[in-house]
């Protein structure tokens, strides 16, 4: 047995809650002494220790109240469910700490700057400086020529929504073009960015067969690494979470996931980069 101020002083949960908490008939002492002190044993413990847990999910006291008193309660489904949940919050911390950190760099993810026309063209340039004598002459074929080949890639940057989804994701217009120009079309390094994309995916969908939540969250950790690497990003949360978004709404890209994963495989990884980021 212990008493009120050991349990104090071992949870750190203060003596006037605990003393609170019995007047509510949320957490009744396991005995009174003669002089009226309060003791707790182990099962009482136990019992404060799940009430933490669910204050900490800022759930109300008349609400953890109900639920431990509910005859049919299944203790160690009560256990995972709260795990689950503290894991996204913790998740959505990170996320907002990984944002702070971004801002603290200089960041704006606030952003809604437009890329002129010097961007554009430098953009541009680049591009088809990048592309394979092939695959250029493939594309002038299909369109004509090469102006009209630009003319077509200019479009893009006239879409505003994806013209801002792409400022959010690179945190700056300036990063954002810096990030572009880093690309040097490099074949080989495409090839084994995609493998590692599909290496994700694949371990993803192994979590999803098992039921294990550590091997999806390895997956896409691995998914954030190759996303920071393929588009020259510090935090590939902004379009990781705009992909898992485009899966749930996109049904033709949904389908053609689908195609090469298996049925519910874009919405399952979907769901997986939301639970990683807390979403």
């Amino acid at each position: 047995m212990k008493t009120v101020k050991e349990v104090s002083e071992i949870t750190k949960v203060s003596i006037r809650t605990l003393r609170y908490y019995d007047e509510i008939g949320l957490l009744k002492p396991t005995q009174l002494t003669k002089t009226g002190y309060r003791l707790y044993d182990n099962k009482a413990l136990e019992k404060l220790q799940q009430i933490m847990f669910f204050r900490e999910l800022e759930i109300s006291l008349a609400d953890i109240k109900q639920i431990l008193e509910n005859p049919n309660l299944d203790k160690e489904q009560v256990l995972i469910a709260q795990k689950s949940l503290l894991e996204k919050k913790r998740n959505r911390l990170d996320g907002l700490i990984d944002l702070i950190t971004d801002v603290m760099k200089g960041v704006n993810t606030m952003t809604f700057e437009a890329f002129n026309d010097g961007d554009v063209q430098k953009i541009l340039n680049h591009t088809l400086e990048c592309m394979s004598k092939e695959a250029l002459e493939e594309q002038i074929k299909l369109y004509g020529s090469i102006e009209k080949y630009r003319e077509h890639l200019s479009t893009g940057f006239q879409n505003e929504q994806a013209v801002a989804d792409i400022i959010k994701w690179y945190g700056g217009k300036e990063k954002a073009v810096d990030a572009v120009l880093q690309s040097d079309g490099n074949k080989e390094e495409l090839i084994q960015q995609q493998n590692k994309n599909d290496e994700a995916y694949r371990q993803m969908l192994q979590a999803k067969e098992s039921g294990n939540i550590d091997l999806e969250k390895e997956a896409v950790a691995k998914l954030v690494e190759v996303y920071k690497d393929m588009f020259k990003i510090d935090n590939a949360r902004a379009i990781l979470l705009d992909l898992a978004k485009e899966y749930l709404q996109n049904v033709k890209l949904a389908e053609v996931n689908d195609s090469q994963y298996g049925n519910g495989s874009a919405e399952y990884i979907a769901q997986a980069i939301q639970r990683y980021y807390g979403e």
